[in-house]
């Protein structure tokens, strides 16, 4: 998968994908990652890229010259077709399903927008506009990293254990189940008059080898948790059979208490 990210802070961009799961991948050649600084294509001795908008009002605006020529110089060297992303508040809110729809585009463009906007008719070479929430940002470099984690871990070969992608919550519209690591007790530590138990236990079911057991109790766990913390997520989740009837067992057992 090919990525150009063209931001006025590159250094916001390119120490992220310097280390995790991105930089493996980048180092290896699945991921080709070009961070582009807008001022490296602005024509003024000072590098400008905004200004103040007409009509007056706060704020500074992002010069469209700059962005063209960026967009330009990008299908120069990479060759169309171009998918371009704005991160944008008014842009569509970003899920794993766009998530998992943009890891299968060849070749993806985000622009960071900053400060009040950027020139409406930058927009004409825009193809979507993506939100990652309703809150302010200071600009969209945070949002282009997240978009762009999200959208390369889908990428065959980014993640090394592929069913450990498959299996993220959000992938089927559940949440994930709960996860376990030695040692099978542990102290909670802090004050000694705090309520809950001393001792925290892993589920005897996951240390019984018994591998049904497991299979079904993190079925379980994974949909109560989706139940009780998102459940939103239930009416377009993707369940089988023995999920459904757990579905419907929780939702009977928490009627009756209601």
């Amino acid at each position: 998968m090919t990525v150009d990210v063209v931001t006025i802070f590159p250094a916001m961009i390119a120490q992220p994908l310097a280390a995790g799961v991105l930089g493996r991948a980048i180092d290896r050649g699945t991921l080709d990652v070009k961070v582009r600084d807008l001022r490296d294509f602005t024509t003024d001795r000072h590098r400008v890229v905004d200004d103040v908008p007409y009509g007056g009002g706060p704020g500074m605006v992002l010069k469209p010259e700059p962005l063209f020529r960026a967009l330009d110089a990008i299908e120069g060297e990479r060759g169309r077709p171009l998918t371009v992303v704005l991160t944008s508040p008014q842009g569509r809110r970003f899920t794993q399903a766009e998530a998992q729809r943009l890891s299968e585009i060849e070749h993806l463009v985000l622009l960071c927008g900053r400060y009040e906007g950027i020139d409406e008719r930058v927009r004409e070479r825009v193809s979507e506009e993506i939100s990652i929430g309703d809150y302010v940002l200071s600009g969209g470099e945070l949002p282009a990293l997240v978009i762009l984690d999200a959208v390369a871990r889908l990428v065959p070969g980014v993640v090394g254990d592929e069913q450990s992608v498959a299996e993220d919550s959000f992938s089927r519209g559940l949440l994930d189940f709960p996860q376990y690591t030695r040692p099978a007790e542990v102290a909670t530590g802090g004050s000694a008059g705090r309520a809950g138990p001393a001792v925290l236990k892993v589920p005897d079911v996951l240390m019984s080898g018994n591998h049904g057991d497991i299979r079904r109790w993190r079925k379980r766990e994974a949909v109560s948790r989706t139940l009780e913390r998102r459940p939103d997520l239930l009416a377009g989740a993707e369940l089988d059979e023995e999920e459904q009837e757990i579905l419907r067992e929780l939702k009977g057992a928490k009627d009756g208490r209601d």
